[in-house]
């Protein structure tokens, strides 16, 4: 129930169908000494007509902060330890490459896009992690935290007493989920994937609530994100509802924990049909936000409304190829 309130129309991005129909699978190990106590992580080659590239599968990615997921790693099919690639950390992972995990909706085709901005020479070489969601933790895991934490005391009780009315264990948990992608994932992924692993080379997306949490990881994590892209981020939090002071409360985080524009890039993205009508009104709040904060150039800064787009795959879809060329263009 607490999806309905904290996503509930958006809950676009659901739980992963274990079905892998005509799938070409190999088993293959990594090892690493760096990641807290656990040494091994086994993963499935994925590679099948559906994948530009192939896929490290890792089905249970452990952690010490949040539930183990399932995370994919995808690759270019001229991969090589050879070359140094960045790397574009993504949220909702089942949605991304492989239409056989999540048969219900199409996938967003990262795999495609990727491959033939970097043969156009439009971007450089990179590879993506694909971090899945657990359905029933979403709203946990992506609710950027700290920004309620700005609200009114009496205003945030009143909130999170809603919320527990649905579900009596909610809290929120996106901070650990940055712990789990900074402290976990990153450095694991570093130090097994040919990566540059600075913040400039680093960057994070979502759609949704997928697009709130890549925005809160930058402003946490400036030093290991140099940008965040999210596409119909779902300003409004929750059910969309007139006095809704949660907006007003990601603005406010952000106008004191906006990395600086010399440094860091964010692109935004919104339509004007289904859900994203709702984030029409905030489109001068951000703008104004990132503004006050030097965000002027275009290169850094960006919050694209397109007119007749909807909260969906296939709007995603038509988005990414300038958001990503924005991030990681050459």
């Amino acid at each position: 129930m607490k999806i309905y309130l904290f996503c509930a129309i958006v809950a676009l991005f659901a739980s992963c169908n274990s079905s892998q129909k005509n799938l070409e699978i190999s088993k293959a190990e990594i090892t690493s000494s760096e990641i807290l106590d656990i040494k091994t992580y086994s993963f499935d080659v994925v590679e099948n007509e559906n994948i530009t590239g192939k896929i490290h599968r890792f089905d249970s990615f452990a952690s010490n902060f949040i539930i183990p997921r399932t995370v994919d790693v995808w690759l270019p099919k001229d991969y090589s330890a050879d070359k140094t690639y960045a790397v574009l950390y993504m949220n909702d992972g089942q949605d991304l490459f492989d239409p056989t995990v999540d048969t219900r909706k199409p996938e967003m085709e990262i795999d495609e896009t990727i491959t033939r901005l970097v043969s156009e020479e439009k971007i450089k070489d990179a590879i993506v992690v694909g971090v899945y969601n657990i359905a029933k933790e979403r709203s946990e895991d992506y609710f950027p935290q700290k920004p309620i934490d700005l609200l009114p005391v009496k205003t945030k009780d009143s909130l999170l007493q809603l919320v527990r009315a649905f579900n009596k264990t909610f809290e929120f948990n996106s901070d650990n989920y940055l712990d789990f992608l900074t402290k976990e994932l990153k450095p694991y992924i570093d130090a097994n994937y040919s990566t540059a692993t600075d913040a400039q080379n680093t960057y994070i997306a979502g759609a949704s609530m997928g697009g709130l949490i890549s925005m809160y990881a930058v402003c946490e994590y400036p030093q290991t994100f140099g940008g965040a892209i999210g596409m119909s981020t779902h300003w409004v939090g929750a059910v969309p509802s007139p006095g809704n002071p949660i907006p007003p409360a990601f603005f406010d985080y952000m106008r004191n924990n906006l990395p600086s524009p010399e440094t860091h890039k964010f692109y935004f993205s919104f339509g004007t049909k289904g859900l994203d009508m709702f984030y029409t009104q905030y489109e001068d709040d951000v703008n104004d936000v990132f503004k006050e904060r030097g965000y002027i150039s275009n290169n850094v800064f960006r919050n694209i409304k397109t007119e007749g787009g909807n909260h969906n795959v296939p709007s995603w879809q038509e988005r990414f190829p300038e958001a990503v060329q924005m991030m990681i263009g050459k």
